[in-house]
Order: C-alpha cells, then sequence, then structure tokens
C-alpha cells in the first residue's frame, strides 16, 4: 500500500491533469481591436474602429469571465436573445460621397438616434414583456433612453421586410434621440482595456464629436453552440485640415488635405491592448486614387506616400472579381512608447475619384400642406450602376424592399397608394409583386409597411406615394418642444439582387480579422433615408397658465381682503389709520366714520349713524371679482 504522501500527490497530478483536459476541450475568450481608415473624395476620412469579444458556451465555460463583459453575458441569458443590435448615431451617411456599395455603407450606416432590434428565443407570447424588460436595461446600462420604446406605440415586429424571421423580431428607433459621452463611456467600458490602451485609446473626446458622422453600434449573436460573439464598432468622419495649409489647383482636381492618427485623433498608438489576440491598422485606398498610376501596391507613389511602410498589402476583390482597392495592414504589436505608431498619408497630386454609388438614390419627403393631411413620398432616383456591373437587356427587372414604420398618430391610408415610373403612373401590379401591411391601432400600436417592388432596368426615377391624416392627441401626450413636430422614423431600404461582400484571396490561412470577415459575409446592399418631420395640430400651452396665473391672482387678492377686514380689531384699525391720516389732519374725520358718525366741516352738530362705508365697499368688490372670474373662466 502506498503511504499517504504519495496518494496524496497522485491525487493532486490527476486533478491538475482533468482541469488541463477541460481547459483544452473548452474554447477560451478571446478580444480583437482594428482599425480600418479610408480617405473620402470630399477631402474627408472615414475612421472605423472595430473591437470583437466573444465567450464560449457558458455550459462549458461557466458565468465567470476574464475578457468578456459581464453584464452583456447576463443579458443574453436573461433575456435569451438570439441576436441583438443597438446603434447611437448623430449625422446622416452620406452615400453618394462616401460609398453606398459597399460592406462599410451597408454594415456601418445607420439611422439618426437610437435604433435597437433584437430576436429572442422564447415563446411568442413572452416576447413583448421580454422586449420592454430589455428595454429598460439597456436604458440604465448606457444612459440613454431606450425605455421609451417599452410601449406597444413604439416598437414593430416586421416579417421580412427588415430581416426574414418566424415573428420573434422586435424594433424600434428613436429619431430624436442625442448622442453625446454619455453613451460612449459605458460603450467602452465593455472593453477589457477600455480606452486606457490599444487602439480604444485614440478616442480623443473633442475629434470624436466634432465629424460629421458619428455612429456607435453593439451587435451580438449567440447559440449554444458557438458562444456569445460580441462586435463593437464606431464610425466617424472626420475633416482634417492642412498640414503646409496651401490649396493646390489643376484640371486633376484639387489636392486633399495630409493627415495622420496624431492630426485626427490627437494622439499616437504607443501599442496594443495587452490582453488582445491581435492588434491590426488597416489603411484603404481606392482603386480610382491610382488607376491612373498603375501602382496600386506600392506605398509610395506618384499620387501619395504613406508615412510608415506597412506590414503587408491586401487587395480587396469584390463579388464580381473587380478590384476595388488595396489594404495596408500594419500590426500594432511591433509599436510600443520608445516607437509608437503614426499612420498618415501625404498627398503629393491633386485627385478626383469617386465612391459606388447605391442601385438606387432613396430619398423621402412630405406633400401637402396644413394640420389636418397630407401625403408620404419616396423617390427613386437611378444611379446607372446596372448597366456597368450587368450586361444584359433592359427588360429585365431588379428588387427593391422597402420597409417603413408610422407612429399611430399619422393614419395611413395603404388603398391610396400610387406609383409613377419616369413621370408616367403605373398600375399597382406592374411593380408591386409583394405587401404586408400591419395597420396602427390608435394609442397601441404602430403601422408597419412592408413591400416588394420590382423596377424595370431601363428605370431612370419612380415615385411612390401615401395619403394621410394627422390625428390628435392628449395633453399629456406631446412632448416638451411638440412646437418642433413629430419624428417619423427613417425607412429602410434594400436591394437583394445586390451583393457588398468583398473578399482577400491573398491572405494567409491562419489570418484572422474579424473587420474582413465581416466585409466577406453576403451583405444586402440598402440605405436609410432621411427623417420625416410632421407638424401636427398643437393646442396653446400657455392659455391654461394664464387662466390659472389670473384666477388664483384674484381669488387670492378677493379671500385676502375679506379675512383682512372680518379679523382686525377696531381698536388695531384705529391706530392704524390714525397713523396714516396724522401727515394730512384727517384724524377728526376718520375717528367718525369708525364710529358711524357724520361730522361736517364746521365740526358742529351730530347726525345719526349711517351704515358702513367698508362694508359697501367689500360688497362691490366681492361682486366685481366675482364677474372677472368668470370671465376668465368662460373663456378658458
Amino acid at each position: 500500500m502506498a503511504p499517504p504522501a504519495r496518494q496524496f500527490s497522485l491525487l493532486s497530478l490527476l486533478i491538475l491533469l482533468a482541469a488541463a483536459s477541460s481547459a483544452v476541450g473548452v474554447g477560451e475568450e478571446e478580444f480583437t481591436e482594428e482599425l480600418l481608415l479610408r480617405p473620402l473624395p470630399d477631402r474627408k476620412v472615414l475612421a472605423h474602429f472595430h473591437f470583437r469579444s466573444s465567450a464560449p458556451p457558458a455550459a462549458a465555460a461557466g458565468r465567470h469571465h476574464h475578457l468578456f463583459p459581464k453584464a452583456i453575458s447576463q443579458l443574453v441569458r436573461n433575456f435569451h436573445i438570439s441576436e441583438l443590435e443597438l446603434s447611437f448615431t448623430q449625422g446622416r451617411w452620406n452615400y453618394d460621397q462616401w460609398g453606398g456599395y459597399d460592406p462599410m455603407s451597408t454594415n456601418s450606416a445607420k439611422p439618426p438616434g437610437v435604433e435597437l432590434w433584437a430576436i429572442f428565443d422564447i415563446p411568442f407570447t413572452e416576447i413583448n414583456a421580454t422586449w420592454k424588460n430589455l428595454t429598460h436595461t439597456l436604458s440604465g446600462l448606457f444612459c440613454a433612453s431606450i425605455n421609451f420604446l417599452e410601449s406597444s406605440t413604439a416598437f414593430s415586429a416586421p416579417r421580412w421586410g427588415f430581416k426574414l424571421n418566424p415573428g420573434n423580431l422586435r424594433y424600434g428607433a428613436l429619431p430624436r434621440e442625442a448622442v453625446c459621452t454619455e453613451n460612449l463611456t459605458p460603450w467602452l467600458k465593455l472593453l477589457p482595456c477600455r480606452d486606457k490602451a490599444g487602439i480604444a485609446s485614440l478616442l480623443y473626446r473633442p475629434s470624436i464629436y466634432k465629424g460629421y458622422y458619428h455612429s456607435q453600434k453593439l451587435k451580438l449573436t449567440s447559440s449554444r453552440s458557438g458562444g456569445i460573439i460580441l462586435d463593437q464598432t464606431l464610425t466617424v468622419v472626420l475633416q482634417p485640415e492642412s498640414f503646409s495649409g496651401k490649396q493646390l489647383h489643376s484640371t486633376d482636381g484639387q489636392l486633399h488635405p495630409s493627415w495622420s492618427m496624431e492630426h485626427l485623433f490627437n494622439k499616437r498608438l504607443s501599442g496594443k491592448c495587452l490582453v488582445s489576440k491581435s492588434s491590426r491598422i488597416f489603411v484603404e485606398i481606392e482603386k480610382g486614387i491610382v488607376d491612373k498610376s498603375g501602382s496600386e501596391i506600392l506605398w509610395d507613389n506618384e499620387v501619395f506616400v504613406l508615412s510608415t511602410t506597412p506590414d503587408r498589402v491586401l487587395k480587396e476583390i469584390d463579388h464580381m472579381e473587380v478590384q476595388s482597392s488595396s489594404l495596408y495592414e500594419y500590426d500594432v504589436s511591433n509599436y510600443n512608447d520608445e516607437k509608437p505608431l503614426d499612420v498618415g498619408i501625404t498627398w503629393k497630386r491633386p485627385r478626383i475619384w469617386s465612391c459606388t454609388p447605391p442601385p438606387y438614390h432613396a430619398s423621402r419627403f412630405l406633400m401637402g400642406g396644413g394640420n389636418e393631411r397630407g401625403s408620404i413620398a419616396l423617390s427613386f432616383l437611378s444611379t446607372n450602376l446596372q448597366k456597368h456591373l450587368f450586361s444584359g437587356s433592359n427588360d429585365c427587372l431588379r428588387k427593391a424592399v422597402v420597409f417603413q414604420v408610422v407612429p399611430w398618430y399619422v393614419k395611413v391610408y395603404y388603398h391610396s397608394l400610387e406609383i409613377f415610373i419616369d413621370g408616367s403612373r403605373k398600375d399597382i401590379s406592374e411593380v408591386l409583386d409583394k405587401i404586408h401591411v400591419t395597420p396602427s391601432e390608435d394609442k397601441l400600436s404602430p403601422g408597419t409597411l412592408e413591400m416588394l417592388l420590382r423596377f424595370p432596368c431601363s428605370m431612370q426615377s419612380a415615385t411612390l406615394t401615401l395619403d394621410f391624416d394627422k390625428g390628435f392627441l392628449h395633453i399629456d401626450e406631446y412632448p416638451p418642444d411638440a412646437n418642433q413636430g413629430f419624428d417619423i422614423p427613417s425607412a429602410l431600404i434594400s436591394f437583394p439582387e445586390f451583393n457588398s461582400s468583398r473578399t482577400y484571396p491573398g491572405t494567409d490561412p491562419f489570418f484572422v480579422s474579424p473587420l474582413l470577415e465581416d466585409f466577406k459575409e453576403d451583405g444586402v446592399v440598402k440605405s436609410y433615408t432621411e427623417v420625416l418631420l410632421v407638424p401636427l395640430t398643437t393646442p396653446d400651452f400657455s392659455m391654461p397658465y394664464n387662466v390659472i396665473t389670473f384666477t388664483c391672482t384674484v381669488l387670492a387678492l378677493y379671500f385676502g381682503s375679506l379675512l383682512n377686514a372680518l379679523r382686525r380689531r377696531i381698536g388695531e384699525e384705529e391706530s392704524e389709520l390714525k397713523k396714516t391720516a396724522a401727515k394730512r389732519g384727517l384724524i377728526p374725520l376718520l375717528l367718525a366714520k369708525l364710529r358711524g358718525k357724520k361730522i361736517d366741516k364746521s365740526n358742529s352738530g351730530s347726525s345719526p349713524a349711517s351704515p358702513s362705508g367698508s362694508k359697501l365697499l367689500l360688497k362691490v368688490v366681492f361682486v366685481a371679482i366675482v364677474a372677472v372670474v368668470f370671465h376668465y373662466l368662460s373663456n378658458s
């Protein structure tokens, strides 16, 4: 029999081996950070921050986390979330100048304000109650007014217009929600290193919030086999100023301002987050910038020069097997405090190029006047993109999916739908292939419109119109700034036949980049329209205030005078009148009035007592006050 000490050592060894084997079988938590920089044709710069945190399945790893944020894991576990996306956006994406046919515009372009959608893995009868609890939790987590989406009048249940689902999806939007640092700080707290180290340290607040476009997004996916994947992205469009200040003009255009990371974010990058698995920076150069020089893969050519030599150059190929851009990669782990990274670009020659626009430029506006009725118009203008990407007959058809949520106080008549193509009115059956309408209910639920349209390839313009009536709200339902108007959330336009995916055939098989993986996914080209501002009939909120003020003032004067006359003693009244009339020599006259006597100017004789003059005066004042009160009450 082995001694006790040897048995204890063998038992400890077995426990360690079991723990090691279980650790090998269970996936580990991972965190990656990446940044994409891209010069834009309108002299601006796009900066796209991408952070990914992943956690293994809870059954294998338990409820303890080292890198993954605990608040997100609790959110998924308590509300049984399969997918969720929350975005805070300030400004509107310019699809003409910044691109509308690439993964960046498809995944990162969001409508102004707050947009939230979630897919739940629970019975259908419990979804609405779970959605309400989720909005309150997110509101407290991100210091925002997301709890306003708890009301049934603020969220909808789209079927296929927004995202194909079996009915367990809920969607809500707050177009007027402001975005500030109070929303960014909780978002950064979900990162392992926050903004103290790594790429997130470049998020200098004054630089971020002075841009033309700012959108922070949180997207998570959960499954029993794959665990939880959390993607945090921040997309900003900044306007750099030229280093030298000189502007060159030529037939090739205007010289773009040179910039660097220190110039954009007021800081250099001293290294990566220590717990990150990978940390990279990409500089994307569109093919239209260097297509004439024939030096796509060179970082120093006759058009521009990069301030730092890249570690790798990747060629981006779109789904049409056409090179669209080049990516210059920088590994942040190669830099430290002694050797900081400051990627920048200096332009040598003026250059004009353009980003690929969406197939149709979609816009939305209001028609009509007055506070009773109006019309919503949705316009499509062809960008002739299919002529460049596809070759075929003009008799073909192109699909477009429209998803729109309308508040209940905008009563839309869906039977009034009219479609005009190239200025001529068309039969609805010729264009409308599929439609799903959820009518609104007063003070209960909004209206939802989902349409599948088929446009001829030769079409240049199309317009859809819908008539509506403006409803009346209770005085308690108006917001504090009701005279500004009421917002209708942006409509989503999708083009199922156009794919914005990108591939990188020259990459290493062991090269893992979550940012580029998102670009490889099949993404349907889509765009958001403008937010509509609808003026409704607004009551005069100052009139109740005026009536209450005047009424309370008159009643206070009346009851104050009445109580003063009833409770005041004769002796006190005589003393006060004596003090008041002493200067004027009217003491005898006042004393006589108080005693009910009548004294003539000669002070001789006396007369019988007369009714009190003060009581008569009070009666007259009372009648006048009652008349004024009834006058204001009748007018109100």
